[in-house]
């Protein structure tokens, strides 16, 4: 399977309405980042165990590590989990910056250092996320 047949299958194997949910989002990210580099992570390390939930990631950036190491990942990452859904802000340096700017206007989420995580998308106020999503494409570690 290709990376868009990856994305296609996660969101669909969600149940409802969570499926809809990621796929809106999915269409709002591309809205903003259309030309974003798309990632598809399965959760899954080198020994094909378990160690997070899949993610859709967009964009692309390069962490530069204390030992002087790099990797590249994704800006921005969509994630189903256990009770709703987890939108990851990568590569703001300031950790508190996301739940400053956005904890208290955003709605019925938990906001911490890069991770926006609600329950529904009804339950939180898009545009706010998109503000946050375009911070995350703008900002360059």
């Amino acid at each position: 399977m290709n990376i868009q047949e990856h994305i296609q299958a996660y969101i669909n194997s969600q149940p409802e309405p969570k499926s809809n949910d990621m796929w809106e989002l999915h269409r709002i990210i591309l809205n903003i980042s259309p030309k974003s580099k798309l990632w598809f992570l399965d959760g899954k390390n080198s020994e094909n165990k378990t160690v997070s939930n899949p993610n859709i990631g967009y964009g692309f950036h390069t962490i530069q590590y204390a030992d002087g190491t790099s990797r590249d990942f994704y800006q921005i990452g969509l994630s189903a989990n256990t009770t709703g859904i987890s939108v990851y802000i990568l590569g703001i340096d300031d950790k508190t910056y996301l739940s400053e700017t956005y904890g208290q206007t955003i709605g019925k989420a938990s906001v911490t250092g890069y991770c926006i995580k609600f329950k529904k998308l009804k339950d939180i106020q898009i545009e706010i996320l998109e503000a946050a999503i375009r911070d995350g494409f703008e900002s360059k570690s």
